[in-house]
């Protein structure tokens, strides 16, 4: 479709999960409170490592960054729905949206890969716990953390720089409580294929690469050299 034909949308409306008054205020305090939950026990356990000498170990400073995605992308979508939950118009602005797709979908893909790494870690202190410590060194564990970010920073921007493009010259309406490819999808009146096919190839990519990757007889000579 010729984008000169497209209009130029400001924002999105959040339909929200429900329309229904009388449960509002209930989902917004069952809600409030598991965000409250998930804070403090995240920021809770990102100090504890940080400040106890004891826990200064691989699993630990792993187990930290896992703490810090689930916070981040926990972060993108709470607090806006919480805001929805009461608001009357629940809209959002188009770079709002943009960057709320971009944090969620950097942190998810980061914690997915974080645990792979977790992984890897836990193989290499069952099979050679008297060298663990020299094969998991501290240059070791922050380049394993780069590669984490780098991903998910590059697959969310793939996907979100894919999903913006679109045109999106109907209804604004999205029929979530946040910003996600598959219901932006259902909006543009752009041909969507090639969204599709992205999102599948990425998909396929982190769930077997990270895998391959940190268990490949190749990985693990690395680390033990």
């Amino acid at each position: 479709m010729d984008r000169g034909n497209c209009s130029s949308l400001r924002e999105f409306i959040l339909l929200g999960i429900t329309n229904n008054a009388d449960i509002k205020a209930t989902l917004f305090t069952v809600f409030l409170l598991v965000y409250l939950v998930n804070l403090l026990a995240n920021l809770g356990m990102i100090i504890l490592i940080r400040f106890d000498s004891q826990l200064h170990t691989p699993m630990y400073f792993f187990l930290s960054h896992l703490s810090f995605c689930d916070l981040c992308y926990s972060t993108a979508i709470g607090p806006k729905m919480l805001v929805d939950l009461l608001a009357k118009r629940k809209s959002i602005s188009t770079v709002g949206c943009a960057l709320q797709f971009f944090t969620l979908c950097m942190f998810v893909d980061s914690e997915c890969m974080l645990l792979a790494v977790m992984a890897f870690d836990r193989y290499k202190a069952i099979s050679s716990p008297l060298l663990y410590t020299a094969h998991m060194s501290s240059g070791l564990c922050a380049q394993l953390l780069a590669g984490v970010y780098l991903m998910g920073m590059a697959d969310a921007l793939i996907n979100t720089v894919f999903a913006f493009r679109l045109c999106f010259c109907g209804s604004n309406e999205i029929n979530h409580f946040l910003c996600d490819v598959p219901p932006l999808l259902l909006l543009s009146c752009s041909e969507t294929q090639v969204n599709e096919l992205v999102i599948f190839i990425i998909l396929g990519l982190l769930n077997r690469a990270p895998l391959q990757e940190y268990w490949s007889p190749t990985a693990t000579s690395f680390c033990q050299s």
